[in-house]
C-alpha cells in the first residue's frame, strides 16, 4: 500500500477513439473506436480506482479477493476494501465494498484467514469465521495500526472488531500490510508486517493479542524503496526439500532495480516460529517486468490441492498516476502458482501459469505448428485481432543466437527479443501505442536468462493491454502493460540464423466463456 502519493492514477485500460471516415476501410477495420481495453480474463473493478490485492482467502470452494478501492472516483482516495469471488480464478463476481474508512482511518492493505479453531471467539454458527487483518491509516498524521474485521456468513457481511486496533503503532512511520498465517508446529498465528526498511514478525494465540518476535531485513536484500506487502509461506520441491519463502514489495523510484519503479523481491530460507533466516546470497525477483506489485498468495487452499497461488497488482507506482484512463482504473495479474525449484544447489521460486488457463482456450480459434520452421508470420490474424490470447512456443537455442517476437499493427508494435551473447530477454514497448505519459515507460525491460538445456519454452499471455511472459514455465516472468491506439493484427517470430529454430507453436484465443458478472 503506497502512502507517499496523495493523488495517484492507476494503470487503466482506456477507451481510444477517432472519427470514422466511411470511405476508409482500414480505419473501419483497425481503429478501436469506442472500444475499452478492459481485459477479458484479468480481474478489473467494475468502476473507479483499484490497487493492491488484499484478504486473499479460500473457503468452501470459493476464492475470495479483496482489494484496495476508492468508490468515488478514478483517482486514489480514502481506501476501502472491495470484494470479488471466483471458483476458478478467471471468472469473477463483484461483491461490492465491504470495509469502509472510520474514525481510526482508511482501510489499507492486509490479509484474511479462516479461523478454523475459533481462536478469536467470533464463531456464531456452523461456518468457520473469516477474519481480516488490515492496517488502519489515519489521514492526518499518518498513524498506522493493525485492526480486525470478521465474517460469520462465508464473507457476505463483515463486522469490525470492537477492540480495534489490536496492534498499536510503536512509533514507526511505515507500519502496515499485515500478512497472517497459522504456524502449525507451535499452534499459533504469525504476522509479518512491513516496517520501513524491514519486516517485523509477531505471534498470537487469538488474533487479538500480539507479541513481538523478531526483525528481518536490515542490510539484507534490496533497499531501493520502502518495504511493503510481505508474504510468508513454506514450500516443498519435487524432491521433498522444504524451504520457507518471504516476499517483500519495494516501492522504488525510476532508478530502482530490476527495471525501475515498484517491484517484488523474495528471500529463501528457514523459519522457526520466531525468526526468518535467509539462505540466498543474491537479490531474487518475483517478476522482471515493471507491472507486478504488492502481490501475495491465497491462504487456506486445501491440502488436497497443494498449490501456493499468487496474484499481484498490474501497475507501477512511477507512472500509475499518469497512464490514460476513463471510468475505472486497475487490473490484477493472472493468478500464478508458486513453486520451489533447485538448480545446481541454488533454490529459487518459479511462477508458472495455472492449468485452469486451458479451460479458456477457444478450440475454434486456435492455430498450431508442429514441425520445425525458421520463423512465423501471422499477419492480419483473427486470433491476434481478439486482443486476448495465449502463445506457446518452443525454441531450439542451439540453432539460433538470437530471436525476436513482435506483435502490433502498421503503426505500433511490441518487441520481445533474446540475445544469447547478452544472455537476456528484452521487452521494447517504446512504440507500442501511447507512451508519452512517462519517460520510464519507453525504457527497455531486461531479464537475464541462461538456458539450462537446448530448449526455451515461452508462453506469451496477451489480454488487450497487458503482456505476461512466462519463460520455461515460470522460471522467469516479465509482466508489462501497453496502451495501443489501434487493434494489433500481426504476430511475427524471426531469427537471423536462417535455421529451423522454432520447433513448435500454438496460439489460442482466450475469450471463450468469459462472462462479466
Amino acid at each position: 500500500m503506497k502512502t507517499k502519493l496523495v493523488i495517484i492514477l492507476l494503470m487503466s485500460l482506456i477507451v481510444f477513439g477517432c472519427s470514422k471516415n466511411e470511405s476508409d476501410e482500414t480505419d473501419e477495420r483497425q481503429v478501436m473506436k469506442h472500444h475499452e481495453l478492459r481485459p477479458f480474463y484479468h480481474f478489473t473493478p467494475p468502476k473507479n480506482w483499484m490497487n493492491d490485492p488484499n484478504g486473499m482467502v479460500y473457503y468452501d470452494g470459493t476464492y475470495h479477493l479483496f482489494y484496495q478501492y476508492y468508490p468515488n472516483g478514478v483517482n486514489w482516495g480514502p481506501m476501502h476494501w472491495a470484494h470479488a469471488t471466483s471458483t476458478d480464478l478467471f471468472h469473477w463476481k463483484d461483491k461490492g465494498t465491504k470495509l469502509y474508512p472510520d474514525e481510526l482511518g482508511y482501510i489499507f492493505s492486509g490479509s484474511a484467514v479462516v479461523d478454523k479453531n475459533n481462536t478469536a471467539g467470533f464463531k456464531s454458527n456452523a461456518d468457520a469465521p473469516l477474519v481480516a487483518i488490515f492496517t488502519h491509516h489515519q489521514n492526518f498524521g499518518g498513524l498506522q495500526q493493525q485492526s480486525l474485521a470478521f465474517s460469520t456468513d462465508k464473507g457476505t457481511t463483515w463486522v469490525k472488531y470492537s477492540g480495534n486496533p489490536v496492534l498499536k503503532n510503536p512509533g514507526i512511520t511505515d507500519f502496515r500490510d499485515p500478512k497472517v498465517i497459522w504456524y502449525e508446529p507451535m499452534n499459533k498465528w504469525i504476522m509479518v508486517l512491513a516496517a520501513g526498511n524491514k519486516i517485523k514478525i509477531y505471534s498470537s494465540q487469538n488474533l487479538k493479542d500480539w507479541n513481538f518476535e523478531s526483525d528481518f531485513g536490515e542490510n539484507l536484500g534490496y533497499h531501493g524503496g520502502v518495504w511493503e506487502c510481505p508474504d510468508l509461506f513454506e514450500l516443498t520441491d519435487s524432491k521433498g526439500v522444504r524451504k520457507w519463502a518471504l516476499l517483500v514489495s519495494i516501492g522504488g523510484g525510476e532508478s530502482s532495480e530490476p527495471n525501475g519503479g515498484s517491484s517484488t523481491q523474495y528471500f529463501i530460507g528457514s523459519f522457526n516460529g520466531k525468526t526468518f533466516t535467509e539462505e540466498n546470497q543474491e537479490v531474487l525477483w518475483a517478476d522482471y517486468g515493471v507491472d507486478n506489485y504488492a502481490g501475495v498468495s491465497w491462504s487456506d487452499i486445501p491440502e488436497k490441492d497443494g498449490r501456493r497461488i499468487f496474484m499481484g497488482w498490474m501497475s507501477n507506482w512511477v507512472y500509475a498516476g499518469s497512464t490514460p484512463s476513463i471510468g475505472w482504473r486497475g487490473a490484477m495479474t493472472v493468478a500464478r502458482e508458486v513453486k520451489l525449484a533447485e538448480t545446481n544447489g541454488k533454490y529459487t521460486l518459479h511462477f508458472p501459469l495455472l492449468n485452469e488457463i486451458n479451460a479458456l482456450k477457444d478450440a475454434q480459434q486456435t492455430s498450431t505448428g508442429s514441425t520445425p520452421m525458421n520463423g512465423l508470420d501471422l499477419n492480419n490474424n483473427e486470433i491476434v485481432g481478439t486482443g486476448s490470447y495465449l502463445v506457446e512456443m518452443e525454441i531450439d537455442a542451439t540453432l539460433t543466437d538470437d530471436f525476436e517476437i513482435s506483435m502490433g499493427n502498421e503503426l505500433e508494435k511490441m518487441i520481445i527479443s533474446y540475445s544469447k551473447v547478452n544472455a537476456e530477454f528484452v521487452v521494447d514497448r517504446s512504440n507500442s501505442g501511447v507512451t508519452d505519459f512517462s519517460p520510464m515507460f519507453k525504457r527497455p525491460i531486461k531479464c537475464k536468462f541462461i538456458p539450462q538445456s537446448s530448449k526455451i519454452f515461452l508462453q506469451l499471455l496477451v489480454d488487450k493491454s497487458s503482456l505476461e511472459i512466462f519463460i520455461n514455465k515460470g522460471e522467469k516472468v516479465m509482466t508489462t502493460l501497453f496502451f495501443p491506439k489501434y487493434e494489433y493484427r500481426f504476430l511475427e517470430v524471426n531469427s537471423k540464423s536462417g535455421k529451423d529454430f522454432l520447433r513448435t507453436y500454438t496460439i489460442s484465443a482466450l475469450n471463450k466463456s468469459i462472462i462479466r458478472q
